[in-house]
């Protein structure tokens, strides 16, 4: 049955691939060219990242809003360190630093002090945001970026792969491996699942929680070292585009496979940047791509949700009945 549900759900993962690759395809022939494929994979690479690291918050079942203010203030921090000299690898070590630390003080004040999650990661990320100003009054940073070596993050490739997207897949196999393949990965099922009763049964569900928010605001900060890599240019405002494509990611492919893994993640993040990356070729206006950006998430959230397609289960046998 567990096997059954599987195929279907990668069948029509699959024939979603499809239909929008045919839809955008018969609009523009260069939607399927090399290039527009690498371009998609880099955009995919840096809202894969933050999706990532949400997904660890969700499956504790909780909510960071915090993220986008916090990968800002990182991006502020890299091109600071850049600016006045710092190697690369400092610059780089510095801005996942400063997300790691945000990323604490909230797990800290979610799980320790029981803090709502909302209101608390709205607060640390508005801080966040406040912060990044104080490193050029809010103007970007771009001095020294181009001998330091963070535009190869952008342009270099690695066994063939360009090189955003292969920390992409190399970050998603460690989160892999430590969500689905570790006794870890099953303690952050369990807490978001019944928190109180995985105490009991000697979860670390604190920990674990903390951790979650730390994983998140890291792989934030980690996403936008990428974006500044591809724009050249750090600033206050680097974050803002994270927050819905993230978010849409992880609840997409939940939607699709049933629940939040990395796995889901990468195909909600694919899914959303084949259309994002359509819409950017065809030059739709922002505002109409993201009325339609959401109304298929909200329509591929209601045909996939388990409660309606139990509903239409249900529904079904009176149907043929009454037939």
């Amino acid at each position: 049955m567990i096997r059954n549900q599987l195929i279907w759900r990668l069948g029509a993962f699959a024939a979603l691939v499809a239909l929008i690759t045919v839809l955008f395809a018969m609009q523009n022939s260069a939607y399927v060219s090399e290039g527009n494929i690498r371009a998609l994979m880099r955009h995919m690479s840096v809202q894969g990242l933050a999706a990532l690291g949400l997904t660890f918050v969700i499956v504790v079942r909780h909510f960071d809003l915090s993220f986008p203010g916090v990968a800002s203030l990182g991006a502020m921090t890299l091109g600071w360190l850049i600016a006045i000299g710092m190697p690369l690898w400092v610059a780089v070590t510095g801005g996942l630093a400063m997300g790691f630390a945000f990323g604490l003080v909230n797990g800290i004040a979610v799980a320790r002090l029981g803090l709502p999650d909302i209101v608390t990661t709205i607060a640390t990320g508005g801080l966040a945001i406040g912060f990044s100003y104080f490193y050029s009054n809010g103007t970007s940073i771009s001095q020294n970026f181009f001998m330091s070596g963070l535009l190869d993050l952008n342009d270099s490739k690695i066994i063939g792969l360009d090189m955003p997207f292969a920390i992409l897949i190399g970050t998603a196999l460690i989160a892999c491996l430590l969500l689905h393949a570790s006794r870890f990965g099953a303690g952050f099922y369990a807490t978001g699942q019944n928190r109180l009763s995985a105490r009991f049964a000697g979860v670390p569900t604190t920990t674990l929680i903390i951790l979650a928010f730390a994983l998140c605001a890291t792989l934030a900060s980690l996403s936008i070292t990428l974006l500044v890599a591809s724009s050249g240019a750090a600033n206050v405002t680097a974050g803002n585009q994270l927050l819905m494509p993230a978010f849409a990611a992880v609840y997409l492919g939940a939607a699709l496979f049933g629940r939040p893994s990395v796995g889901a993640t990468l195909s909600g993040t694919l899914l959303m940047s084949m259309m994002l990356n359509g819409f950017t070729l065809l030059a739709i206006p922002y505002y109409y791509s993201d009325a339609i950006v959401s109304t298929v998430l909200i329509t591929a959230i209601a045909i996939f949700d388990p409660r309606i397609s139990a509903a239409l289960r249900r529904l079904w046998p009176s149907q043929r009945q009454a037939a």
